[in-house]
């Protein structure tokens, strides 16, 4: 009698501790699926995914998603590349790097992301206006893209000027300030600052109708993060819903503290009309394809359609 209940009792046991790996196991694997962790930099672009996030949007739809943000784009590919995040907000250029160093990344949408051309020049009216003029960049990425389309958009050619290369932002900034360069390439915040110091914006890239940033991921996280990244779209598209119909004093403290606003630059602050998600454009990604190949960025020879992926624009 007393070896059955010693039986029964090992065996139940046996049955709970197998039960528990399995759900241990379970666990992780419903983890690994449902959480989507992205590398970003302090972007205006990303505030429809930290909304997503903060309003719960993400788990409403099965998924969570995590920023990373990162101070440099170069920590942001490492990590990117050291598979320390599942896929990256970036940019066409630094995408094309990404393809041949023989990563393979696919793009799943565009993000509504913005370069401005800056200027300290009181008199000047227009890029023209700047010929012969230092404007500083980054030199093989996006920012040398973007000024190189809005001169051609002009009629003009990095000839025409004088590009210097100055890869952190905040130095691009303090150039304008010292009167050491006559504009920049700037994203935000650090437009709204230097306008905050009488600059102004002489040109963008949504103005002449480009859109070079994007999300991109691994083609094996696409795959086995599917339905994931599928319910963070969903989410994103409901919170830009939510960002339309509440009030700005509601958000907007998340441009100071996720994006770096200073505060006392708060009713400068201009909110983006966030358009639900698209696809990248596939003239988009041709002309930086061609942008690439002539400064010898790129040597693979790859169409648009080789790059987007479908995982949710079918």
């Amino acid at each position: 009698m007393k070896k059955s209940i010693v039986l029964l009792g090992m065996l139940a046991l046996t049955a709970f501790l197998g039960a528990c790996g399995n759900k241990s196991e379970e666990s992780t694997a419903t983890e690994e699926v449902n959480t989507i962790k992205i590398g970003v930099m302090p972007s205006t672009d990303n505030i429809p995914l930290i909304v997503a996030h903060e309003q719960g949007f993400d788990k409403k739809h099965g998924v969570e998603i995590k920023l990373e943000t990162f101070k440099s784009a170069k920590d942001r590919d490492a990590a990117f590349q050291a598979e320390e995040v599942d896929g990256i907000n970036s940019d066409l250029v630094a995408f094309t790097n990404y393809l041949q160093g023989g990563m393979k990344v696919k793009i799943t949408s565009s993000t509504y992301g913005q370069f401005d051309l800056v200027t300290n020049q009181k008199d000047a009216d227009s890029l023209k206006d700047l010929k012969g003029e230092q404007i500083v960049i980054m030199n093989n990425q996006g920012p040398e893209y973007s000024v190189d389309q809005m001169l051609k958009n002009v009629d003009m050619t990095k000839d025409d000027v004088r590009l210097i290369d100055v890869p952190q932002v905040p130095s691009r900034l303090e150039l304008l300030k010292n009167h050491q360069a006559a504009a920049a390439i700037l994203p935000e915040p650090f437009v709204t600052m230097a306008k905050a110091e009488g600059m102004k914006v002489l040109d963008s890239t949504r103005k002449i109708g480009i859109n070079p940033f994007i999300l991109c991921f691994p083609e094996t996280v696409i795959s086995e993060k599917a339905a994931a990244l599928q319910g963070m779209y969903d989410a994103y598209n409901e919170a830009v819903d939510w960002l339309k119909s509440h009030d700005k004093e509601e958000y907007i403290q998340l441009f100071i503290d996720k994006i770096g606003f200073p505060e006392k630059l708060k009713e400068q602050i201009e909110v983006p009309d966030y358009p639900h998600i698209q696809q990248a454009s596939k003239e988009d990604i041709q002309t930086v394809f061609t942008w690439a190949h002539d400064k010898g960025l790129l040597e693979k020879n790859l169409r648009p359609e080789d790059v987007l992926s479908d995982v949710y624009f079918k």
